[in-house]
């Protein structure tokens, strides 16, 4: 068998574009349709063998390793590279030339939004540079008023048939045409803005509504928001992971708010009315007489809405009685007057109670 790099008169160390240039300038001369020959036809496959190994890097190195001799010392028979090609497909017949035309890649952002937010819901106009729809040639690949021309190697099959010696006799293949790349056609007139992508890289805005009741970690799917495809394909999807950030005074439970309230003694003993800043709008909260530190008070529909489905959470309120540290002369009169009339058992154990927070912990979650 002739060395493939004599066949298409290039060295051994020519580059990817020297062997195509050599193969279509033989291929052009040697095609069934200019030169009718029986000569011509047998070099004209001989050609397009070589190509077809040389342009693939796997299959060059496969030959180059083997000395451009065939797997038996030269003696005619196809390399083991063609015969392994024929009977698990590397080699097989495509059915028609392939698309142009490609889904675009999906895009994974990450949004973060604030606890208030997730109340109810937001709005976000996201700024991304992605690929877009060539406005020029819109997604045709061609200048204006240009379309792809049928390929004259392959006549737009996308394939070229060639005829392999194997150990089992003449095997007839074919391989994607290394003219068109398998596509059937050859752009001659590419986009000038694009480079025959039929997609540019641009900065574009996507409006997004971010439902109430999303979490840290939840991912929303928006179908077709992603980067467009070559050649005008549909575009792929765009994904939103969310981040709540943390908050200072409220943080969350499933759909309620958490958090704690700390009440002067004297008000945690006589009851008072708290009007407290909530996430979406001020809360009026009613401390009853004797209230003690640990219970946890609950005001209803003020958490966050339900992801799914209607209604929302409460806002449940832990309270924390405050003793004072330090007091006048009159104050401690005054203490010791009520403490004389309030007549209390001496301080004795009992079991082992937790801390505040932890308590507290247990009754929010309760």
């Amino acid at each position: 068998m002739a060395d493939h790099y004599e066949v298409l008169g290039v060295s051994r160390d020519a580059s990817q574009d020297e062997i195509k240039k050599a193969y279509r300038r033989l291929a052009r001369e040697l095609h069934p349709d200019v030169n009718p020959g029986t000569d011509a036809s047998e070099r004209f496959k001989e050609v397009t063998h070589a190509y077809d190994v040389l342009s693939d890097p796997r299959q060059r190195e496969q030959y180059d390793h083997g000395g451009g001799q065939g797997a038996f010392g030269g003696q005619g028979f196809g390399g083991f590279g063609d015969i392994f090609e024929t009977f698990f497909g590397a080699g097989q017949q495509t059915r028609g030339p392939k698309s142009r035309r490609e889904r675009g890649q999906d895009a994974l952002i990450r949004v973060e939004v604030g606890l208030d937010e997730v109340i109810f819901g937001t709005h976000r106009d996201l700024e991304l540079d992605t690929a877009v729809l060539c406005e020029t040639c819109n997604g045709s690949c061609c200048q204006p008023g240009t379309a792809p021309v049928t390929c004259d190697i392959c006549h737009g099959t996308g394939s070229i048939q060639r005829t392999v010696r194997s150990l089992l006799g003449n095997v007839m293949t074919s391989s994607p045409c290394g003219t068109c790349r398998g596509y059937g056609t050859v752009i001659t007139t590419p986009c000038v803005t694009c480079q025959g992508q039929g997609r540019v890289r641009a900065r574009r805005t996507v409006p997004v509504d971010i439902p109430a009741g999303v979490d840290t970690g939840l991912r929303l799917q928006m179908p077709g928001s992603g980067e467009a495809g070559p050649a005008g394909g549909p575009n792929g999807d765009l994904y939103l992971e969310i981040k709540v950030k943390t908050h200072d005074v409220f943080s969350r439970n499933g759909d309620d708010l958490l958090c704690t309230l700390e009440v002067a003694m004297t008000d945690a003993i006589l009851g008072t009315t708290a009007n407290l800043p909530g996430l979406d709008g001020d809360v009026a909260l009613e401390i009853k007489p004797g209230t003690q530190s640990g219970e946890v008070l609950t005001v209803k529909d003020r958490g966050v809405t339900r992801l799914r489905g209607g209604g929302r959470g409460d806002l449940r309120v832990g309270v924390q009685v405050l003793t004072p540290t330090k007091l006048s002369g009159k104050e401690r009169k005054l203490v010791e007057e009520l403490a004389a009339m309030h007549k209390t058992k001496a301080p004795e154990l009992s079991h082992f109670q937790q801390g505040l927070f932890a308590r507290l912990r247990d009754r929010f979650l309760s």
